[in-house]
């Protein structure tokens, strides 16, 4: 796992597929995703290589019901007394009571979702806290919770509108290029909540697979936004899952 600072009070890790986000309020810590089921040993070993306890995770959001984005929590939770939040209509996903969606695949994307599908699966997970649109968490000053259907019905966006950062899960895909991200269940959908998420002009944007954008975010991220259909980009090749 590689530990990427994008912020000062905001650090990525990366795993080999996916990654995941730790926001830092003082002593409280809080995490946006938690890797596949493998993850939990190499979040704690970061945590405490930035300084801190593992202990100090109040809470993890997970941004869709998908095996790298919340194999981990669990554990972590269960470790560390965390509370674990998602989305109301992903939660039964993420707790194991329903399968999750099957994906309309474009030809490109095939076989990266076979690529995708090597993540170990995830094992049935609680949610704590199920989350609705607009719904306000207490980290970042006020953390912002943005339904974003398309990927997963349950998808969502967190915007700290008072640090200019946005998190957009799976949403949006940051690979190569800017772009709506890929294995949607609802391409149409996705595509018109990449154009909400857009229309927050963010000035640091964090996606669930490919490097943080942190120069010129807003206009980039609108100029993608508005050039995304439902037909997608078969010309680029990314990792993601």
């Amino acid at each position: 796992m590689d530990l990427v600072e994008v912020l000062p009070q905001l650090h990525m890790f990366r795993f080999p597929i996916g990654q995941a986000y730790l926001w830092r309020d003082g002593t409280e810590l809080t995490l946006i995703d938690a890797g596949d089921v493998n993850a939990a040993p190499a979040i704690e070993e970061a945590v405490r290589g930035l300084g801190h306890d593992p202990a100090d995770i109040a809470r993890i959001v997970i941004t869709h019901g998908h095996r790298d984005h919340y194999g981990a929590a669990q554990e972590l939770a269960d470790r560390h007394g965390a509370e674990i939040l998602a989305h109301r209509l992903d939660a039964p996903v993420i707790r194991g009571e329903e399968e999750v969606g099957e994906p309309v695949l474009l030809d490109w994307e095939r076989p990266l979702y076979e690529h995708a599908l090597t993540v170990p699966p995830a094992p049935p997970t609680r949610v704590d806290t199920e989350l609705s649109d607009g719904a306000v968490l207490p980290f970042g000053g006020g953390a912002r919770v943005v339904h974003s259907p398309g990927h997963t019905p349950g998808s969502i966006g967190v915007h700290l509108p008072g640090h200019g950062v946005l998190f957009t899960g799976d949403c949006v895909a940051g690979v190569g290029q800017v772009m709506l991200g890929v294995f949607n269940i609802d391409r149409e959908r996705a595509a018109a909540s990449f154009r909400r998420l857009a229309a927050l002009e963010p000035a640091t944007v964090c996606f669930g697979h490919g490097d943080p954008l942190t120069e010129d975010a807003a206009a980039v991220l609108r100029a993608a936004a508005d050039t995304s259909s439902a037909d997608g980009d078969a010309g680029l090749q990314v990792e993601h899952g």
